[in-house]
C-alpha cells in the first residue's frame, strides 16, 4: 500500500464528503464545508488531514485545538472524527493519521489530546484504546431541549437554591413569573466582551480574555439565529451563557447543542439568573429543530454539576477520553 499522509484542500472536499457518505451512511455536507471554512480561515485551530494512494482516498481525521472551553485550564487538540476504509483497516492506516493529528498538536504546543465516543461504539472505543487513550476525568452531560416545564414551573414549585432562587427576598414573592420573564435575556453582542471577561475573573480567579475574545468573534459573525445569550437585572449585565450547535463532530448523526460556558455575577446570586439563562437558551435551540443539548464537566466541580442537575442534566452514554501528548 502505498500511502501519503496530508493535509485536506478544498479541491479534496467533496471526495471527503462521499467517503463519509460511505462510511457512516449518512450526508454530513454542512459539518465538512464548515470545517474546511473554519481551517482556511484559522488554520491554527483546525487540523484537517487525509491519507490518500495516488488520488485514491483512503482514510481522514479532523481535530482543532479549544483553549477554556468547558473550564478548561489550557488548550487542547479534539479528535473530533477520525475514518478508514473498511478494507483497509487492520493495516495500521488509523494509527498513522492519528500519529499526524499528534505531531501538528505537539508543534503547536499542545500538551494533551481528547475525544468522545458512545459507550456501544466498541471499534472505535477500542481503537483508541490502543493508540492509548484512558477515560478523561470528565462527564458528558446531556438533556432533551423541547420540554422545558422544570423552568416553567411556578417559582414556589421549584427547589429553593440560594445560589439561584432567594424566596425570603420580597422581589421572589412573585411566584408565578417564569425564569426568563423575572430575568431578561438577549442576544449576546460584541459590545459585552468586558462584561463577560469581568464574571469570569470573580468566578475562575484567572484572566481568559483571550478565550473570550475568540468565542465571541465565532458566535457574533457566526451566520443564523444566535444562541448565546445574556441576562440583565435592573438593566445591568449579570450572567451569560455561550453555546453553539454541531453537525457531525464526534461522529453525530443529528444537529446538537454544545454549551461551552456559562457565568453568572457573584453580586447576582440568588436573583435566578442562571435558570433564566438556561431557561432561554433552551427555547431557542428547540424553535432552531435542534433536539439535544450537552456539555462537558469536570468530575469534581460538585457546585456546577449540582446546577446543571437541576436543570435537567443527566450521564450521557457518551464516554469522554484523553491522552497526554510527550
Amino acid at each position: 500500500m502505498s500511502t501519503t499522509i496530508r493535509d485536506i484542500t478544498s479541491a479534496d472536499i467533496e471526495r471527503v464528503i462521499d467517503f463519509d457518505r460511505r462510511l457512516t451512511g449518512s450526508a454530513r455536507r454542512n459539518y465538512h464545508e464548515k470545517r474546511m471554512a473554519a481551517a482556511n480561515a484559522e488554520p491554527a485551530s483546525f487540523i484537517t488531514i487525509a491519507a490518500f494512494d495516488g488520488q485514491t482516498l483512503q482514510g481522514y481525521a479532523f481535530a482543532h485545538v479549544l483553549d477554556g472551553e468547558f473550564g478548561g485550564a489550557g488548550p487542547v487538540g479534539v479528535m473530533e472524527t477520525i475514518g478508514v476504509d473498511p478494507d483497509l483497516r487492520g493495516n495500521g492506516l488509523g494509527r498513522k493519521l492519528m500519529a499526524a493529528v499528534e505531531d501538528a498538536l505537539r508543534k503547536r504546543g499542545i500538551k494533551e489530546i481528547v475525544t468522545q465516543a458512545d459507550w456501544t461504539e466498541h471499534p472505535i472505543t477500542r481503537f483508541f484504546q490502543s493508540a492509548g487513550f484512558e477515560l478523561a476525568p470528565r462527564l458528558v452531560l446531556e438533556r432533551a431541549t423541547g420540554n422545558t416545564s422544570d423552568f416553567d414551573a411556578p417559582l414556589a414549585q421549584q427547589v429553593r437554591d440560594s445560589d439561584e432562587v432567594d424566596l425570603s427576598d420580597p422581589s421572589g414573592d412573585d411566584f408565578a413569573a417564569l425564569s426568563r420573564d423575572r430575568v431578561p435575556v438577549r442576544s449576546l453582542t460584541e459590545a459585552d466582551f468586558p462584561f463577560i471577561v469581568s464574571i469570569d475573573r470573580k468566578v475562575m480567579r484567572r484572566d481568559r480574555s483571550g478565550y473570550y475574545k475568540r468565542k465571541i468573534s465565532e458566535v457574533t459573525k457566526e451566520t443564523g439565529v444566535r444562541v448565546s445569550l445574556v441576562a440583565e437585572v435592573d438593566g445591568l449585565f449579570a450572567g451569560f451563557v455561550m453555546a453553539r450547535t454541531e453537525y457531525g463532530e464526534f461522529g453525530r448523526a443529528h444537529a446538537t447543542a454544545i454549551l461551552d460556558t456559562i457565568g453568572v455575577d457573584p453580586a447576582n446570586a440568588g436573583q435566578n439568573v442562571g435558570r433564566a439563562l438556561m431557561s432561554q437558551l433552551l427555547t431557542n435551540l428547540s424553535s432552531l429543530g435542534v433536539e439535544k443539548v450537552q456539555t462537558q464537566v469536570a468530575w469534581n466541580s460538585f457546585e456546577l454539576l449540582q446546577f446543571l442537575a437541576r436543570c435537567g442534566f443527566t450521564p450521557s452514554q457518551r464516554l469522554s477520553f484523553w491522552r497526554r501528548l510527550d
